[in-house]
């Protein structure tokens, strides 16, 4: 993983990730408020990664927050660095988790109705993601049904070296395993209830320069669909509720003027033959089996890009008197 250190325009970087989550906290009535102080000031650092950072936090505050609670995000200068805290009215941490929960571990239930105890690798990739750009990240809870309170401290300066290529380094991270094609400036909706397959899959396609928003349902990702109108649909099947079958009928029901004809994934463990022909049956362009290689999802997406836009120049030129 490549960290590219330069000045970091903080409130671009919070502003992008809270719209990356503030779908997910509408649909559960959560009031979402941010306060950013003006003195915070740029930091040195590598901009995606941050986002990654915030939005890691975030999204874990929204789903550990019940109806109608709320989150507070703060950007505040503390001495020489910039704290990032983000306060939540949640079901709170218990003193026996609180002092592992930056640890990866699995959680134990996979099922639909699994236990919220395990926060997964969202907040491991937290921890490293903050290690590597010198700062600390810290946890307070009053216990269960509580809140909880995540601090991230970031120094104003960072130290990094210059590598013979000419990019700017962080000391000792080895160069990224992705190396994709480019997805720079496209738009993705990727959809899961499980957050820590969210946050694999947004990391990848933000390294490959894709504009990533997320979300945790089926109803809140169809009115993505038709306020954001992204460019691809990333979908997992099983979801409680709707699953990701009934999604994509309610999306190709919208219509093209309003994202119906948006190219979609089918990206889910389900991977029998017969599972494949269903998702395409329902309405998705290609079916995904997890886990998939980085490279090889963003290969795959480069070319169905490319063919809806080589189908939509075919159907404009049939079109022309």
């Amino acid at each position: 993983m490549r960290l590219e250190f330069r000045s970091v325009d903080l409130p671009a970087v919070i502003g992008a990730a809270v719209d990356a989550v503030r779908l997910a906290a509408e649909s559960k009535e959560i009031l979402l408020q941010t306060v950013l102080d003006p003195q915070a000031g740029p930091v040195q650092g590598d901009a995606d990664r941050l986002q990654q950072i915030v939005w890691n936090l975030l999204i874990n505050a929204v789903k550990f927050t019940p109806k109608g609670g709320r989150i507070q995000l703060v950007v505040q200068r503390v001495k020489s660095s910039v704290e990032i805290m983000v306060t939540d009215t949640g079901l709170g941490i218990r003193p026996e988790v609180l002092p592992h929960i930056f640890e990866r571990f699995h959680q134990g239930d996979s099922g639909s109705a699994r236990s919220q105890a395990g926060l997964g690798i969202g907040l491991a990739l937290v921890r490293h993601l903050t290690e590597l750009h010198g700062g600390t990240v810290s946890a307070e809870s009053a216990g269960e049904g509580k809140g909880a309170t995540f601090r991230v401290h970031l120094a104003i300066t960072a130290t990094a070296s210059i590598d013979p290529m000419g990019d700017q380094t962080a000391v000792g991270v080895p160069k990224p395993a992705y190396t994709g094609p480019s997805l720079s400036g496209l738009r993705v909706l990727v959809v899961d209830d499980d957050i820590d397959a969210l946050t694999p899959v947004s990391t990848m396609l933000t390294m490959a320069g894709a504009r990533v928003r997320t979300s945790t349902s089926a109803p809140e990702a169809l009115a993505c669909v038709r306020s954001w109108r992204p460019d691809l649909l990333i979908s997992d099947i099983e979801m409680p509720g709707e699953d990701g079958y009934e999604l994509i009928r309610k999306v190709r029901a919208l219509g093209p003027s309003n994202g119906g004809e948006t190219p979609a994934i089918a990206l889910t463990a389900y991977g029998r033959p017969e599972d494949r022909v269903r998702s395409v049956s329902a309405g998705y362009n290609r079916h995904v089996v997890k886990p998939v290689d980085p490279t090889e999802l963003s290969v795959l997406i480069h070319s169905l890009m490319a063919r809806t836009v080589d189908l939509m120049r075919t159907e404009a030129t049939r079109e022309l008197p």
